[in-house]
């Protein structure tokens, strides 16, 4: 029954970017406060990392819609990730600056590529990358996935996240490695302190 509700949380979660407008982000806040509950951070730490999250993707999508569309963010303990690909080195520059401005942001980690190429079997590369990475972890049961977040950048894979120990991140970034069409695995994962 765990397993299940846990599977369901999981679900929600993957859909709820694909969603849009009040419905998206009250199934994302439902979502990210009942992942809260099986993470190694605290309820009030994911949920302060969901509101970063949401103020970032806003002033991204006031300033630039193309922006908002080609930056992805994961928050960690207020340690942000962008990653994605931009046109210009400008465009990278303006990320980070509004990544700086919302309200509890400790880090930003720039994996912003600045690149024209790419298209959609790229893209459908990445997704597929990704699920598939997130489909090992969760199936391993030596590795506590629901603290680990995924990206694929041009077959370039991006964690960030609480691993247990030393062990635990090995194992992830060897499931990484041996996914056909990875490129090259970048780990931004802290380990959990005693």
């Amino acid at each position: 029954m765990m397993f299940r509700n846990l599977a369901m949380i999981a679900a929600f979660t993957l859909a709820a970017p694909v969603l849009s407008g009040c419905v998206g982000m009250a199934i994302g806040a439902a979502a990210t406060g009942g992942v809260a509950v099986a993470e190694e951070r605290s309820v009030g730490t994911v949920v302060d990392d969901f509101t970063i999250k949401v103020e970032i993707n806003e002033a991204l999508f006031s300033y630039d819609e193309s922006l908002f569309q080609d930056v992805s963010i994961d928050v960690t303990e207020g340690r942000v990730l962008l990653t994605g690909k931009v046109p210009e080195p400008d465009d990278r520059v303006d990320a980070v600056r509004l990544a700086w401005q919302a309200t509890g942001v400790k880090e930003v980690i720039n994996e912003i590529q600045v690149t024209d190429t790419g298209g959609i079997e790229s893209y459908l590369t990445d997704v597929r990358i990704s699920n598939e990475l997130r489909a090992d972890l969760l199936f391993d049961g030596e590795v506590s996935s629901i603290n680990y977040n995924v990206e694929t950048v041009s077959g370039i894979v991006y964690l960030t996240g609480i691993a247990q120990d030393q062990a635990e991140l090995d194992r992830v970034i060897d499931h990484a490695r041996t996914i056909s069409g990875v490129k090259e695995v970048i780990s931004h994962v802290r380990i959990k302190s005693a």
